[in-house]
């Protein structure tokens, strides 16, 4: 009877369209440091894409890797762009979070504001000097089971925050979780005091 009532006042707090900052005690190498945008979270788990992540890899790297012709007028605009690493689970998969408003093959919308493309469609409009004003493009993702991240949340694992668009896309990605942290009005050298205290 207890764990009904939990979980009906635990489906107000779903956190989708939120960020994760992990806090200093989470040692896992694939998330310290991370800021994550969750895209989705419900009864069944949460899935998001850590966005501060720059890995070796620059867009043309992946164009070619998946035979898209980038136009040469683009070529230099792309060269610069990473592609994150999105989390350990399906990571040769691509996702390509972005502005909404155009969809392609596989485009789920996240909000009015953010959808989440997973096709070629949309590296072939970008190649070719179209596609969203604003995106992020990562390898892998993060996922967690039902309960998982509600239990790492209340462990002090991660820090939550309302997601701001304008960070979303931002590609300073060394500062980005201080622009996140400092959402809530505190620093990361405050989250690590505080991650000793209860």
């Amino acid at each position: 009877m207890m764990h009904e009532s939990d979980t009906d006042t635990g489906s107000a707090s779903f956190l989708e369209n939120h960020f994760l900052i992990a806090m200093p005690l989470l040692r896992d190498p694939n998330f310290n440091g991370s800021v994550t945008y969750l895209w989705k979270h419900d009864s069944d788990g949460a899935l998001g894409l850590v966005v501060n992540r720059p890995s070796k890899l620059v867009m043309p790297d992946l164009m070619e890797e998946l035979g898209i012709t980038i136009k040469d007028e683009f070529l230099a605009r792309l060269q610069n762009r990473s592609i994150l690493t999105g989390g350990p689970v399906e990571g040769n998969k691509g996702f390509i979070l972005h502005e909404a408003g155009t969809e392609w093959d596989y485009t789920l919308a996240v909000n009015d504001d953010i959808s989440l493309s997973m096709s070629k469609d949309i590296l072939q409009e970008i190649a070719a000097g179209g596609g969203p004003a604003r995106y992020l493009v990562a390898l892998g993702c993060a996922g967690w089971d039902a309960g998982q991240l509600e239990q790492e949340i209340s462990d002090n694992a991660w820090l939550t925050v309302p997601a701001d668009t304008d960070l979303l896309f931002s590609t300073d990605y060394e500062n980005k979780a201080s622009a996140v942290a400092a959402l809530l009005g505190v620093s990361m050298s405050q989250l690590a005091s505080l991650a000793g205290h209860s």
